[in-house]
């Protein structure tokens, strides 16, 4: 298989930059898909449907390729969170955090167009956040303006000085790209990172 036939189903520049990381040759096309939550789907449900969603929602376009969906849920006690989109509902994401632990739920597909041949699997990871004032969360968001993102804060960036501890197998996890799954599920479609 071609290395340029990796398609990643995100326009999101986190997610780019981080199968850049692979130094695989890739193409980034956004799916268009709808994110919205089913009546009561649950958290892991919604991330392993939107991954899939997402890599499907190009196969029928790029029929002889890798296609990569990724989509990453935050959850704080099975409650789903959002992206704030705003500053006002970015603060009161992360008071809500501040000493509490926050699950990222996300889900990985990788799709061979060619075969129809699917992997799917939700890789979570938590994070517990520190006991943060009011002027602490503020000063935050003004300097990181992180209102696209789900749970208002930036892992790769300043974000890391509002957590206490974080748990997981993968930290790309957490920004929404788990790579140590993904190098196994291409090993899987015959790419390797580490054979060239």
């Amino acid at each position: 298989m071609h290395k340029n036939r990796i398609i990643l189903a995100s326009s999101s520049p986190y997610r780019k930059q981080l199968l850049g990381k692979l130094g695989l040759e890739f193409d980034s096309i956004s799916p268009d898909i709808d994110e919205t939550p089913m009546q009561e789907e649950k958290p892991t449900d919604l991330a392993f449907r939107l991954a899939q969603e997402k890599a499907r929602a190009l196969s029928n376009s790029y029929p002889n390729h890798l296609i990569i969906g990724s989509d990453q849920v935050a959850t704080i006690a099975d409650t789903i969170i959002g992206k704030p989109l705003n500053h006002e509902d970015a603060l009161a994401q992360l008071e809500s955090f501040s000493g509490k632990q926050v699950w990222f739920l996300t889900g990985l597909c990788l799709l061979n167009s060619a075969t129809g041949r699917t992997q799917t699997t939700v890789e979570r990871y938590s994070v517990k956040f520190r006991p943060l004032t009011r002027t602490q969360l503020t000063n935050y968001l003004n300097k990181e303006q992180p209102y696209d993102c789900a749970g208002s804060f930036k892992a790769e960036g300043l974000g890391i000085c509002l957590f206490e501890k974080l748990s997981g197998d993968d930290p790309n996890t957490l920004i929404g790209l788990p790579l140590i799954t993904l190098t196994k599920m291409l090993e899987n479609e015959g790419v390797s990172p580490l054979a060239h």
